[in-house]
């Protein structure tokens, strides 16, 4: 539970950095990190669900080509070690192949030759950068990666159609007065095509979500509550207790 919670940390740090919003599904997060592989099948799946991602994988299946790896000596960490010999230490770090070193390290320490010596060295004595090449935002601490896929596609923007409709249905329930349990029906249109197709797609998901025993596209009656509306989405739906 310990990495579950570092690798979801690290996942939310690099979407809110990326400015995609919480509720956009995005199709995969990539993860290094010593013991993921041995994690439970039920941990992958909370951290699917934690991230708003489709899929996980390690980042070692795509060759670590997502970022632009460097590094360098800590020398506040090493000059404790290897005083005087430090600036060896450091020279040898910065000739060696970073991505490589990054990934040793990852699984607990990593070498390098110095004056013909192998030297030990551990996570906290070498500073990994990586920069993240387009189209993916990846967030790295202490040893763990967190990649995540940018690219939004059609299918997976109508997703995030549908959660953000699920959220304003939510609000208006408890704007209305319902009670948590409460089975609704709700009628809704939409001048955005975008839109339309989303909760056309989703409405069973949407219909789950929210409690709503009858959910369809259409005016609504009079027996039905006041308009909600939404300018984002271009919807304005109208629902009552079913």
């Amino acid at each position: 539970m310990v990495l579950v919670r570092r690798l979801v940390e690290l996942g939310r740090a690099t979407r809110a950095e990326s400015g995609v919003k919480t509720r956009q599904p995005l199709r995969r997060a990539l993860i290094a990190a010593g013991g993921f592989g041995t994690l439970d099948p039920a941990l992958h799946a909370q951290i699917t669900e934690e991230l708003n991602v489709e899929s996980l994988a390690s980042l070692s299946e795509v060759g670590g080509s997502l970022v632009d790896t460097t590094a360098k000596a800590n020398f506040r960490a090493l000059g404790k070690r290897f005083g005087k010999r430090v600036q060896d230490v450091a020279k040898a770090v910065a000739n060696a192949d970073a991505a490589a070193l990054s990934l040793a390290l990852r699984e607990g320490t990593a070498s390098v030759e110095v004056d013909g010596e192998t030297v030990t060295l551990a996570p906290d004595e070498v500073i990994i950068t990586e920069t993240p090449r387009e189209g993916w935002s990846v967030a790295s601490d202490a040893g763990a990666t967190v990649a995540l896929d940018l690219e939004i596609t059609e299918e997976l923007r109508r997703a995030g159609l549908a959660r953000d409709a699920i959220r304003l249905i939510q609000e208006a329930r408890k704007n209305s007065g319902l009670d948590v349990a409460d089975r609704i029906a709700l009628r809704w249109t939409s001048t955005d095509p975008a839109t339309v197709a989303a909760l056309a797609e989703h409405a069973g998901l949407i219909a789950e979500e929210v409690l709503a025993t009858d959910f369809a596209q259409g005016a609504a009656d009079d027996t039905y509550g006041t308009p909600f509306a939404d300018e984002g989405l271009s919807l304005t739906f109208r629902l009552r207790k079913a």
